[in-house]
């Protein structure tokens, strides 16, 4: 038995800005991205390799988070373009429409949500899927307990793929991102440190704190090591929080027990309905498996 765990956010994303046309309701909302998320979740749902039994899709909404607090310039709501950001609750109605559990996330992010479900679920399944691309997640790998899925490319990375791939382990992503930034989160990193330097650093220390001060004596020389010592020496503070930003939190209460997300079918009536209020009539024969 597997648990899915979906990226929502990013998959009402990858659903707005696909190269399809769009669509509006009967009404005349915007709903491209509703409708394709949908769409993206009953394939899922019948992929014959995914086998899915137990799913939760989690979602930010609003994109804020406790983070924000932490750096103001963490990602936000802003430049989500306004069709969007109005589907945000409109998106989560459609999951539910369709018999999956969703976690609607408020305080926390997404990804917070996706790795307290591995956590809480790692032991009681044989293994956990993670379905987003986002290199953040990369955190939660536990050997083939604890997988990602890149389900556009159709790829499946492990933690020992993941070591070979980064040079260092699940738990040294966040210390990574500390030091080389993370743009979409708004994470600036170090002045200096590149992927390369910080990997070669961290496959040997693993964690911040393990880096000695005197560049000396490093067992690795990055290019560049005395002002990257300099460097982190300097801004050791800002290091250890951009490494908080980028730490998942993964004790966030879901009320959730395993049984609650199990995919029973999709609620005939409910989805029927669903499809009326939208004006998507081709899809109420899409399901394969009805409740």
């Amino acid at each position: 038995m597997r648990l899915h765990l979906v990226d929502g956010t990013y998959e009402l994303y990858r659903a707005h800005y696909a190269p399809r046309p769009g669509h509006r309701t009967p009404s005349g909302k915007d709903a491209k991205a509703t409708v394709g998320i949908v769409e993206s979740l009953l394939a899922l749902l019948h992929d014959p390799e995914e086998k899915v039994t137990h799913v939760a899709v989690a979602f930010d909404n609003p994109i804020r988070s406790f983070r924000n607090d932490l750096f103001p310039p963490y990602k936000n709501d802003d430049g989500v373009p306004i069709e969007l950001r109005a589907q945000f609750d409109a998106a989560e109605n459609a999951v539910r429409a369709i018999g999956v559990a969703v976690w609607s996330m408020r305080e926390y992010e997404a990804d917070d949500g996706l790795a307290s479900g591995a956590r809480q679920f790692q032991d009681e399944v044989e293994q956990v899927r993670i379905l987003t691309p986002d290199k953040d997640l990369g955190q939660c790998l536990r050997s083939d307990r604890v997988v990602q899925v890149d389900r556009r490319q159709r790829k499946v990375l492990n933690e020992g793929a993941f070591r070979t791939q980064r040079g260092f382990g699940p738990e040294s992503m966040p210390d990574f991102l500390a030091l080389t930034g993370d743009s979409a989160d708004g994470i600036p990193g170090l002045p200096g440190f590149g992927k390369k330097s910080a990997s070669l650093l961290l496959s040997i220390y693993e964690r911040l704190e393990g880096i000695p001060v005197d560049p000396l004596r490093w067992k690795v020389k990055p290019r560049g090591a005395l002002q990257l010592a300099a460097t982190l020496a300097e801004r050791r503070e800002d290091a250890f929080l951009y490494r908080k930003l980028a730490t998942l939190v993964d004790t966030v209460p879901l009320g959730a027990s395993l049984q609650n997300l199990e995919f029973l079918g999709v609620p005939r009536t409910r989805f029927e309905r669903w499809c009326d209020e939208l004006g998507v009539k081709r899809l109420k024969t899409a399901p394969r498996r009805w409740q």
